[in-house]
């Protein structure tokens, strides 16, 4: 079975919605535009059909818990998500959120405000956290634990970050997290989606 190659970002407001389309064109993928949403308002098994009708992979989808207390409709869409037979997560770009009462994710590198990759988690502003903090805490990450994705991109609020990121910029810490999980994937154009799909 040829899987579909999703990327999976855990943020849909408006700045992170624009800044995805923007990055996702950068690095060549598609993004799901209707996947966006603070909190996310499709359900799993309509983005796997937005991902399935999808032109081309990587396919980049946005899913949100607006901050939500417990199992959000965000990480519910994830969690199906990643458990479909038909999807291979290459990764999952996992955003920093001032979010209270998180266990938080653990982070096999982060992308900073200044463009660094570190191995360790960054804040909502995208300064690094202590340099022995591997977990980022977020808005709809608790979920990744999980689901055990191959790659775990921290990141700060995209988008944003004192503006850093903006759209209107290219949103060039957003591409850098990006391309930094095609490229630890191993992503080539092709298909990663050949392999047994990774979730539990």
């Amino acid at each position: 079975m040829n899987k579909r190659n999703v990327i999976i970002v855990t943020d849909g407001d408006r700045a992170a919605d624009q800044a995805v389309e923007i990055a996702t064109a950068n690095i060549g993928g598609r993004c799901i535009s209707l996947s966006a949403g603070n909190p996310t308002w499709l359900s799993g098994e309509d983005l796997v059909k937005l991902i399935k009708d999808a032109p081309h992979d990587p396919v980049v989808i946005m899913v949100d818990d607006r901050g939500d207390d417990g199992y959000g409709r965000g990480e519910s869409a994830l969690k199906y998500i990643a458990n479909h037979p038909e999807i291979y997560i290459l990764g999952v770009l996992a955003v920093a959120s001032n979010t209270t009462g998180v266990v938080g994710v653990p982070v096999d590198c982060s992308v900073n405000r200044e463009g660094g990759i570190i191995s360790s988690a960054v804040d909502k502003l995208g300064f690094t956290k202590d340099e022995s903090q591997s977990r980022l805490e977020g808005d709809t990450v608790d979920v990744l634990n999980l689901i055990s994705p191959p790659i775990v991109v921290g990141i700060g609020d995209i988008g944003k970050m004192d503006g850093i990121d903006d759209f209107k910029s290219g949103a060039p810490l957003t591409t850098m997290a990006l391309t930094e999980i095609m490229e630890r994937s191993g992503f080539n154009g092709s298909s990663c989606g050949g392999k047994q799909n990774q979730t539990k």
